[in-house]
């Protein structure tokens, strides 16, 4: 398992973790080349099979276990009325998901993922990044190892979302810093702010911006983000140890692991994007990064359900790639 100790020791990571088997993508380009159909004509979806098959290393993989988790943390920048909601609604939420009633639920249990919730010091709020560093290094290293700790080594499949009453905002704030610009180009609605609230998303942000700026991906998260979304991050880097494919949701969950790719791009090699959000800074953060996401269904309620509403595509992806027939098993010349 994944032990991080320090922020400088993330920094060589990326030549430390296991990297894309070139062999077994090769091997699974073969067969899908050998497949009874135009070659590429299945597009995305050969992406895809091409994708699983470098990360699990194997030219045929499939999906025995899909693994989602959704971590759960609380941001003290909400003292600056930048949420329509009270901080009670995370732990309201939370509850929600472990009796099964929220939307994530009903998409994992449809897409065959196993749900796993993660409450990270609810009670214990962040600190207002306008005032200072949100967390410690040593809290923000916590948080990584949680969501490191949390990853099933034995799954084929990880999807990661998260719920926090103002994380759009730590969301925002993230990406502004990472990639540039000002908090108007990334701020939305969020869960539902009018005029006046995404005013004060703004202020607030540009506030913690002008505080925060020129620092390193790890030191951006520690000084802007929340337990919920270094822990977020923690499980891109505990799955990559473990040459699990990722399935990142929406905006928040990208705006988390930017962080990881100011560090070092490769490490989201193995990471994929579920959707595109509606929150209109997303999409500005997928082409500064170079992803493309699979799904554009209008969704903003993060909980990673736009990541489980893509493993059905992928699971779609691999029966493809390992159901269908050759040309030479149907008895077919080229």
């Amino acid at each position: 398992m994944l032990q991080l100790h320090s922020f400088a020791e993330i920094s060589t990571l990326a030549d430390r973790l296991p990297m894309a088997d070139e062999a077994a993508r090769a091997a699974a380009l073969e067969r899908q080349n050998s497949l009874t159909k135009p070659v590429g004509s299945l597009g995305r979806l050969e992406e895809l099979a091409l994708h699983w098959a470098a990360w699990r290393a194997t030219a045929r993989p499939t999906i025995t276990k899909a693994q989602a988790l959704c971590f759960a943390g609380n941001h003290g920048v909400c003292a600056q009325g930048v949420n329509v909601f009270p901080q009670e609604v995370t732990h309201l939420m939370v509850k929600n998901f472990e009796m099964g009633g929220a939307a994530i639920n009903q998409l994992c249990r449809a897409a065959g993922a196993d749900l796993q919730v993660i409450s990270l010091d609810l009670d214990r709020p962040t600190q207002d990044f306008t005032q200072g560093p949100a967390m410690t290094e040593a809290e923000t290293v916590a948080a990584l190892n949680t969501g490191a700790a949390a990853v099933d080594v034995t799954a084929d499949a990880l999807i990661i979302g998260e719920m926090g009453i103002g994380n759009s905002t730590i969301a925002a704030a993230l990406a502004a810093a990472i990639y540039g610009g000002t908090a108007k180009d990334f701020v939305g609605p969020g869960t539902g702010s009018d005029a006046a609230g995404i005013a004060r998303k703004i202020a607030a942000i540009d506030k913690g911006l002008a505080l925060h700026g020129g620092l390193g991906g790890m030191e951006t998260l520690a000084a802007l983000g929340g337990r919920e979304i270094a822990a977020m991050c923690g499980a891109v880097l505990g799955a990559r140890a473990a040459r699990i494919p990722v399935i990142l949701d929406g905006f928040i969950s990208t705006a988390a692991v930017s962080t990881l790719f100011k560090v070092d791009p490769r490490l989201l090699d193995h990471c994929v994007v579920g959707h595109t959000s509606a929150e209109p800074g997303h999409q500005k953060v997928l082409t500064t990064m170079g992803k493309r996401a699979l799904l554009q269904m209008e969704m903003r309620l993060g909980e990673g359900t736009g990541a489980a509403l893509a493993l059905g595509v992928v699971r779609a992806a691999l029966e493809c790639h390992n159901g269908m027939v050759t040309y030479a098993e149907a008895g077919i010349s080229a």
